[in-house]
């Protein structure tokens, strides 16, 4: 009876040892773990813990070394060298075939962010731990888009096939992925060994949940069985929570915004007077305190501009959005299109739900200018869809897009360049060829000085055209629970640069 007793007692012991090695968080869907299709934020969490990239953020911000040890460019030839103590979780150890597998198949396919490569000409390995990139034209921001160039296990996903990936994980990250549904769960393990990093506090299994409502995300993290919510919770539940004692406001300074983007290309909004009232009319000091958690924790800051502080081309001296009807007004009266005539659809994104508020806010805005809309709410993957067609897409969409890389093309050239039309982040549908020409000049720019001057000349272009109204300058405010430490959200000085690189499990430490 006694042996029983111990014995019991030993397994409820290692099950609580386990339990405290176990982190949970959500984020919204759908997940997606396939490294060249990875485009959104929950993306970007599962494959940067699933996988490496030659270069990658350091601590604090800038970038340098990770699966290449150095890299020499000479024009618009890049030679980097390999490490050569890397092993992907399957024990094969990395190549330079590797790398040129990878890049070639998301080129090949064409999504996730293949977008940032479009520069790149061709692609080869040098031995087995020499690969060099050769671009078409100079591409400043080259180095900081290979942080997400993932590099995969080319003998363990030729020997599945494509698809493989999108259910299992073949990378060289500190995690590996143990069972997978896009729409509800994901469920991660750490690697016995990892090439880069050793941190025995980190977790032992990650539960990354998608599409938790944000009152069961409330009681989890209270009652102590979840520990990291997402960016989308409602700023109340943000504040309960900071009140609570159960938890701390965790940030990432995303180098985004909230963008209430305008179609073009559909009546009213092929126009300009009718897109410059819209930017009028809306209540900005309204927005900034619809996210205000309490005195000195926000979810954003005013916009002056679509380059949000902290970015190349940002311009300080720029007046910040301001409402001003008299303005909308006088925009509206030289707009073609009778006011009385229209009926605006104002969508959001299901997914999070703090876009419908701002929805309704623009919709009582535009009452106040005699302008009729209605509010409609869309799912993510059917927004996705909708926007890959100018008729399709709805007249005014809600957006967060953030810089992908820490540098203003990856959050510009998705959005305004014609060649990456038909994407999410493009649904203003306002496309120049003049644009075109200064995000080509600017991205082909080496002098930084000179860069940033045509960065600002960008900004100030688009916000004369009008496109969207810039609500406010983005600040990822996530809910984390007292038991896990989690420097690079819990510290600036600590922070990396690059979005949901901060949300790295091998950085977290239970505290249990």
């Amino acid at each position: 009876m006694k042996k029983s007793l111990i014995l019991l007692v030993l397994a409820m012991s290692a099950s609580v040892a386990t339990a405290a090695g176990t982190l949970r968080l959500d984020a919204a869907p759908v997940g997606e773990i396939d490294p060249a299709k990875a485009r959104d934020y929950a993306d970007s969490i599962s494959v940067f813990n699933i996988y490496d990239a030659l270069l990658a953020d350091k601590p604090g911000g800038g970038f340098g070394p990770s699966l290449a040890t150095d890299w020499t460019v000479d024009g618009t030839t890049y030679t980097f060298t390999l490490r050569d103590d890397v092993t992907f979780s399957s024990g094969n150890k990395l190549t330079a075939d590797d790398v040129v597998f990878s890049m070639n198949r998301m080129l090949k396919l064409g999504q996730g962010y293949s977008y940032l490569f479009s520069a790149l000409d061709s692609i080869k390995a040098v031995d087995s731990h020499t690969v060099q990139f050769t671009l078409k034209q100079p591409f400043a921001p080259f180095l900081m888009a290979l942080k997400r160039a993932w590099i995969v296990d080319s003998k363990t996903v030729k020997a599945n096939g494509e698809n493989w990936l999108s259910q299992n994980s073949a990378g060289s990250g500190a995690y590996v992925v143990k069972s997978h549904n896009p729409q509800s769960l994901t469920v991660f393990e750490k690697r016995d060994k990892y090439w880069a990093k050793s941190n025995p506090k980190a977790p032992d299994t990650v539960r990354l949940s998608y599409g938790l409502k944000a009152a069961t995300v409330r009681a989890s993290i209270i009652k102590g069985t979840h520990d990291l919510s997402s960016q989308w919770l409602p700023p109340e539940v943000l504040k309960a929570l900071d009140n609570s004692g159960k938890a701390k406001m965790a940030k990432e300074y995303a180098g985004g915004q909230l963008y209430i983007k305008m179609n073009a290309q559909r009546p009213p909004f092929d126009d300009i007077h009718c897109r410059r009232a819209m930017v009028e009319v809306f209540d900005y000091a309204t927005a900034i305190k619809m996210i205000a958690i309490n005195n000195t924790v926000s979810m954003g800051g005013a916009a002056n501009g679509t380059i949000p502080a902290g970015l190349m081309g940002y311009d300080a001296s720029m007046p910040a959005f301001s409402q001003n009807i008299e303005n909308a007004k006088a925009h509206l009266a030289q707009c073609k299109y009778k006011a009385s005539d229209l009926d605006i659809e104002l969508s959001w994104m299901a997914e999070v739900p703090l876009e419908e508020r701002f929805a309704l806010l623009l919709q009582s805005n535009l009452k106040s200018i005699g302008v009729k809309s209605h509010v409609k709410k869309v799912p993510w993957t059917l927004f996705q869809d909708l926007s890959t067609k100018p008729d399709t897409t709805p007249h005014v969409t809600q957006i967060f897009i953030t810089s992908n890389t820490g540098d203003p093309d990856a959050l510009l050239y998705q959005q305004y360049h014609s060649d990456a039309k038909g994407g999410w982040a493009g649904t203003g549908w306002l496309y120049t060829d003049a644009m075109d020409a200064m995000l080509d000049t600017a991205r082909s720019e080496s002098d930084v000085a000179k860069r940033t001057q045509l960065y600002k000349d960008i900004n100030k272009k688009i916000v004369d055209t009008a496109p969207a109204i810039f609500a406010y300058d983005m600040i990822a405010l996530m809910a984390l629970s007292n038991r896990v430490t989690w420097s690079a959200l819990e510290d600036r000085d600590k922070a990396y640069t690059t979005g949901a690189y901060n949300v790295r499990f091998i950085d977290a430490e239970i505290n249990d």
